[in-house]
C-alpha cells in the first residue's frame, strides 16, 4: 500500500531491529536524490526546448552561474501540485502519481516504436541512411513493444478506482499535445531556419 515501504514491511516481518527507522531514512535520502538528479535534468531540457523554440521563453533563462533557473522554476511548481494532491486525496495521491508517470513512460515509448517503425520504412525506400547498429527483429521487434505497453495500458484500465481514470486522460493530454504543437510550430520553424547554415554560393 502507500501507507509502508515494501521494504519496511518486510524487514519488519522478519524482526530486523529497527528496520522501519533505516529504510524510511534510505527511502527518503533517495527520493531527495531523484528529486535533485529531476530538477537538474528537466532544467537543462527545458532551457534546450527554449532554444529550439517548443518551450516557453521563460525556461530558458540562466543566471550569473549558468543554472536554468527558469526551467527549474516551472518543475518545482509541477511538484507543487504533488503537494497540493497529497493535501487533498492523501489516500490516493501515491497511487494517482504512479498511474500518470506510467502512462507518460508508456505514451513517449510507444511513440518511439512507431517512429522507428516509420525511419525502417524510409531507409528500405532509400530515404534515409540507416546506421549499421540496428534494432534485432525489426519490424516485429517494435510491434510486440507496442502490444506489450498496450497490454499494461489494459491492466491499468481493470483498476477502476484510480487506473481507469488516469487512461482516460489520454484524450485530454492528446489535445493538449496537439494545441500546444500547433501553438509553437511557426516559433520552431523560425528558429530552425535561424539556426540552419547559409548556403555557399
Amino acid at each position: 500500500s502507500g501507507d509502508e515501504s515494501p521494504f519496511v514491511t518486510v524487514l519488519s516481518g522478519i524482526g530486523v531491529p529497527a528496520a522501519g527507522d533505516v529504510m524510511n531514512l534510505v527511502v527518503l535520502t533517495a527520493a531527495m536524490s531523484s528529486l535533485n538528479s529531476g530538477l537538474y535534468s528537466t532544467g537543462r531540457i527545458l532551457r534546450s526546448m527554449a532554444m529550439a523554440g517548443s518551450a516557453p521563453r521563460f525556461t530558458g533563462v540562466m543566471s550569473r552561474s549558468q543554472v536554468p533557473y527558469g526551467g527549474i522554476l516551472l518543475t518545482c511548481a509541477v511538484c507543487v501540485l504533488g503537494v497540493g494532491l497529497n493535501y487533498l486525496v492523501p489516500s490516493k495521491a501515491f497511487e494517482i502519481v504512479l498511474n500518470v508517470a506510467s502512462l507518460g513512460i508508456i505514451s513517449t515509448w510507444v511513440i518511439i516504436m512507431i517512429c522507428h517503425l516509420v525511419f525502417v520504412r524510409r531507409a528500405r525506400a532509400g530515404l534515409v541512411e540507416r546506421p549499421g547498429f540496428r534494432l534485432p527483429g525489426s519490424p516485429v521487434t517494435e510491434i510486440v513493444t507496442i502490444a506489450f505497453l498496450l497490454a499494461v495500458v489494459g491492466l491499468m484500465w481493470n483498476d477502476e478506482e484510480v487506473g481507469r481514470k488516469t487512461v482516460l486522460l489520454v484524450p485530454v493530454i492528446a489535445v493538449m499535445l496537439v494545441a500546444g504543437w500547433f501553438g509553437v510550430r511557426r516559433r520552431v520553424a523560425h528558429q530552425a531556419g535561424q539556426e540552419r547554415p547559409a548556403p555557399r554560393e
